[in-house]
């Protein structure tokens, strides 16, 4: 059973959104103001966060920020009473995975978490076994590869420095397990199957976002900034997201 934690002041909100997921057969805790929230999200494990903005004590984009800088990975979703595409980019820029704006349905929410979990789940595929060890497809993409590599084709992507663990949902740099977000993940999955296409903006809004922020591409620019954080040496001179001035980006392998 998936664990819910719901944050959020309105305590019709707390009623209507509980009510809504435990019939749906998920386990849900709540609380009312950001300190709770967060030692919530800290203390237990966790499948997805509801996050109010506006919250007594700790205001949600502190929430937000604080259970990212302590590794806290788990999909989630913020409440807001203004749909103001500032807001928006600033708690996506501080880790959170989507976003809402009140009034909403709770069918509502609840399609728009599932969207979410899909996209952070990445199944364990088979994998050919000879002598008793594990051997998984493995491509190595070069400056020269041009790809665009389906799901089923390839379990680990190397470019570089770089190597994604597509099933085990794991990305090395430099040989370092790096955290990231479910949709950092996604987005630099999805560039590496395209390496050398140019993709843009809208293309990427489209496939990783679907219709969530239909026209707001800048939102793909701050993906995009965040995951340049965690693999570029040099974020000012990039070599592997190269962007391709007013159209898009592309991924690329150095030399």
């Amino acid at each position: 059973m998936k664990k819910v934690l719901i944050v959020d002041d309105e305590q019709s909100i707390l009623t209507l959104l509980k009510y809504s997921l435990e019939k749906e057969g998920y386990e849900v805790i709540q609380a009312e103001d950001g300190q709770t929230g967060l030692e919530l999200a800290l203390n237990n494990q966790l499948d997805f966060i509801i996050l109010d903005l506006m919250l007594p004590k700790i205001d949600g984009m502190d929430v937000c920020k604080n259970l990212r800088q302590n590794k806290v990975n788990t999909p989630i979703l913020m409440l807001t009473a203004k749909d103001d595409e500032l807001e928006k980019i600033i708690g996506l820029e501080l880790g959170a995975d989507d976003y809402m704006t009140k009034p909403f349905s709770p069918r509502e929410v609840l399609a728009r978490m599932k969207a979410i979990l899909r996209r952070a789940t990445y199944s364990v595929s088979s994998v050919d076994v000879e002598n008793g060890v594990e051997e998984k497809h493995k491509i190595t993409l070069t400056k020269d590869s041009v790809g665009n590599f389906k799901d089923e084709d390839v379990e680990i992507i190397k470019a570089g420095d770089i190597e994604i663990h597509v099933n085990d949902y794991v990305v090395y740099v430099r040989g370092e397990s790096i955290e990231m977000t479910p949709k950092e993940f996604e987005l630099l999955t999805y560039m590496a199957r395209r390496v050398n296409r140019t993709l843009s903006r809208e293309q990427l809004l489209q496939k990783l976002w679907r219709f969530d922020y239909a026209g707001e591409t800048r939102i793909v620019d701050v993906h995009v900034s965040h995951l340049r954080e965690k693999i570029e040496l040099d974020t000012k001179n990039p070599e592997y997201i190269i962007t391709v001035r007013g159209f898009g980006y592309k991924f690329e392998v150095p030399n």
